[in-house]
């Protein structure tokens, strides 16, 4: 938790340097901000713990001692399972109901951070809002303050025309002016050229794009800081985020939004279908005969009147429509995004408990399995183990925004992903395997293609009955009346065929009469 919170201290740096702020409201900051990193912290976690705990265990052959008393790895680990449901479920409440409040009150206390100083607000090579009629941008700030501006270009709106920036202003140097606790900044510019286009009433004059262009010295502009000097960090904003619900919150506004897409979609078809103009001609009779005889194209059958008509309405059609389609593009990519974005977010509170508990199934047998405790190797396992899992979730979900994926399955294919190997892990190691058994594996491409490995095999005859190293070790480890045990109950044990038969091999080697055991 300390690296993800210091990793965020980095990134709004930015946000919190230069603007007089108490350690109270940066530690408020960071407070706000901490519960967000808890689904990627919490599952990190338990897979660091149980990697790290459950090595340790087998490091110092406490399984071992277990074993030996009649303990089995579940029996260890069953009230590990009870406590991570538990924290699973606990997982649930937080994201539910502590992230939802955190994320308001961290998004609205940045913003009223934001409007704290107004010389951090001016950032170089872009332009900052200062008030609500100045769009300042700045080439490079210096002073002890940042008081010296170089380079500076301002669109300031005129009232009377207040959709777009008529005014445009360049200047060399600039710097800003002002008194502690003051509502008013001077900013004082130095040869200053100034532009402004002339809104006519002529049409054929404004064709020709009249403005009016003067030079001056210098020119002063008095900033009013009153919505600045009077911010109060704590004031409640009208603010709406799709990580600020919770699950039945989130529910109504996906179906708010989705009926709202759908809605927009069908108007969105039925004004193409309006434009096309074919209810234009919706009270046109239908001739019972067509006048031309093998007619070569569609506007043969149409009276001569009437084809440029047509020719001019479908050309003006196609415009319309290919001119309609490119706006409402960006418009139903933006509102697939917010739909998008707000189904990942009702999936995550699910996929976090979830991950939970898949993750310590990952985590405990693999620890148990490697027999490396402390913070070496498992430390290196279970940070590769998670940075795949988490890779993958993130590519997903960044696919599911545009659409490429669906939501659902982009939350959970991570989950899924570790699933499978949370069931193999755990088998291998409640039955005393290791991660992979290199021995077998080659055995069986060496049977698959007819090659005898005595090194690995009970000589049976000419043919060598191939086994795994731990069946070949039962084998080897068992005395004569464990072995008649085996041979006895062949049909009712769980012994694989080659045991069996092996068993066999090794009393017959011994004299045994096989048909009279």
């Amino acid at each position: 938790m300390f690296i993800f919170v210091l990793q965020s201290i980095w990134l709004y740096i930015s946000e919190l340097a230069g603007k007089d702020l108490d350690v109270w409201i940066v530690l408020k900051f960071l407070w706000f901000f901490s519960p967000k990193l808890i689904p990627m912290v919490l599952p990190l976690t338990i897979l660091v713990t149980s990697l790290m705990v459950f090595g340790s265990f087998a490091e110092k052959y406490e399984f071992a001692a277990m074993k030996s008393t009649g303990i089995s790895l579940q029996r260890a680990m069953r009230s590990l399972i009870f406590f991570i449901v538990g924290l699973a479920a606990l997982a649930f409440f937080f994201s539910n109901n502590v992230i939802p409040y955190s994320e308001y009150k961290w998004q609205n206390l940045r913003r009223n951070i934001a409007q704290l100083s107004p010389s951090m607000v001016i950032s170089e090579g872009q332009f900052s809002q200062i008030g609500d009629d100045f769009n300042i941008k700045v080439d490079r700030k210096h002073g002890d303050r940042d008081q010296y501006l170089e380079g500076v270009t301002i669109h300031k709106k005129n009232p009377k025309r207040p959709n777009g920036n008529y005014i445009v202003m360049k200047a060399d140097q600039g710097e800003l002016i002002g008194e502690e606790d003051s509502n008013t900044l001077t900013l004082l510019l130095e040869r200053v050229n100034y532009y402004e286009d002339v809104q006519v009433k002529d049409i054929k004059e404004r064709q020709r794009l009249p403005f009016a262009k003067s030079y001056l010295d210098e020119y002063a502009i008095n900033l009013d800081l009153t919505k600045f000097n009077s911010v109060d960090v704590d004031q409640e904003n009208d603010l709406n985020s799709h990580n600020m619900y919770q699950v039945h919150e989130l529910v109504d506004v996906i179906d708010t939004l989705s009926n709202a897409y759908s809605e927009d979609i069908v108007v969105f078809s039925d004004q193409m279908y309006f434009r096309t103009g074919l209810t234009k001609f919706n009270d046109e009779k239908v001739a019972d005969s067509v006048a031309v005889e093998n007619p070569k194209e569609i506007l043969d059958i149409v009276h001569p009147n009437r084809k440029l008509e047509i020719i001019g309405q479908a050309l003006n059609n196609v415009k319309q429509t290919q001119q309609s389609i490119s706006a409402k593009k960006n418009e139903f990519q933006i509102k697939t995004k917010r739909l998008n974005k707000h189904e990942i977010a009702l999936h995550d509170k699910f996929a976090l408990a979830i991950a939970c508990i898949i993750l310590f199934f990952v985590g405990a047998p693999l620890g148990a399995i490697i027999r490396k405790g402390g913070m070496g190797l498992p430390m290196v396992i279970a940070i590769l183990l998670f940075l795949t899992y988490h890779f993958i979730g993130i590519f997903a979900k960044n696919s599911a925004e545009d659409g490429t994926m669906h939501p659902f399955y982009a939350t959970w294919i991570s989950t899924a992903i570790m699933f499978p190997l949370s069931i193999w892990l755990t088998y291998r190691a409640t039955t005393d395997q290791g991660v992979f058994d290199f021995d077998a594996f080659f055995q069986r491409i060496a049977k698959l293609f007819g090659k005898k490995d005595t090194d690995a095999a009970i000589v049976n005859g000419e043919q060598a009955i191939l086994l795994t190293q731990q069946e070949k070790a039962l084998v080897l480890s068992r005395n004569d009346k464990q072995l008649i045990e085996i041979v006895k109950n062949a049909n009712t044990q769980e012994n694989s065929q080659e045991v069996i038969k092996a068993a066999k091999e090794q009393l017959k080697m011994k004299g045994y009469d096989l048909e009279n055991l």
